[in-house]
């Protein structure tokens, strides 16, 4: 897989999704959003992947959000040659929907997802780490949204998955006020996990994901959707369900259904009484 604008490795079954704009300070653009996207997906299908490590290039940023150098009026806005190269892509989308989708993908993706918070976290780039499952922190790091200072917003996940991480009156501050948290206030608040010196940052996101790498993937697949199943309503209960449903499908019960209906007879579901 050939990206431009991001790094994408897969060693000792952990992906690591790197946004590689570190002159920008991580910030994205449709075609970054794309190439997270895709390698989002890969991670999700392959089955050798147990954690993914999101974090952005160099020693300055995770991501500050949308590179404002290409919004105009409408919204960020790619080249003709590249609105042509990228048709039918993410790409192609407006930039805040392929945002929402790459934060969908950090969601609902069954692995759990650790953010290399290596300095700004701010903006969209904020609202991503916040999806994370867990957060490992440098202690050069910096926490904070953007939008009201640069005349956006994020009406669903950036503010929801916010309130519900650090209450309510935090995180109108942090949206409102659009101020700079340091890596301990982040911690204080419960934005991250764990903070540490910058040169032991890898150390410590390594020793986070081989953990998560000792324990069974099916489990914690499904406890990552029993959490969405609490806060992300049907949808959530949709994707417990479907969870649950991909290990009937690992069962003797299920294929006797699928056999049943090949061979045009009624089929005997109580002979292996998988649910009772």
């Amino acid at each position: 897989m050939e990206f431009r604008e991001i790094l994408y490795k897969k060693e000792d079954r952990v992906a690591w999704i790197v946004i590689n704009r570190p002159h920008k300070l991580n910030a994205a653009t449709p075609i970054t959003v794309y190439e997270i996207s895709r390698a989002f997906i890969d991670a999700w299908t392959d089955r050798d992947i147990g954690v993914v490590i999101f974090t952005g290039a160099g020693d300055k940023a995770f991501c500050v959000g949308g590179d404002q150098s290409i919004r105009d009026l409408g919204g960020y806005k790619l080249s003709k040659e590249e609105l042509e190269r990228y048709r039918g892509t993410i790409a192609s989308l407006p930039l805040e929907v392929g945002w929402q989708i790459v934060t969908f993908l950090i969601r609902y993706i069954p692995k759990p997802v650790i953010a290399r918070v290596n300095g700004y976290a701010v903006g969209g780039g904020h609202v991503w780490q916040v999806a994370c499952d867990l957060t490992i922190a440098s202690e050069n790091a910096k926490f904070g949204q953007a939008g009201p200072r640069v005349g956006s917003f994020d009406p669903g996940f950036g503010t929801g998955d916010l309130w519900r991480n650090v209450g309510l009156k935090r995180a109108k501050e942090i949206w409102f006020l659009t101020r700079l948290y340091t890596a301990q206030e982040a911690y204080e608040m419960g934005l991250v996990n764990k903070v540490v010196p910058h040169d032991k940052l890898d150390e410590e996101v390594m020793r986070w994901a081989n953990e998560l790498l000792e324990k069974s993937p099916t489990s914690l697949k499904m406890l990552k959707y029993s959490f969405l199943s609490d806060i992300d309503g049907l949808a959530g209960i949709t994707m417990l369900g479907v969870g649950g449903l991909s290990l009937y499908y690992m069962t003797e019960e299920a294929l006797e259904g699928q056999r049943a209906f090949i061979e045009k007879r009624k089929p005997n579901f109580w002979k292996y009484k998988t649910g009772v």
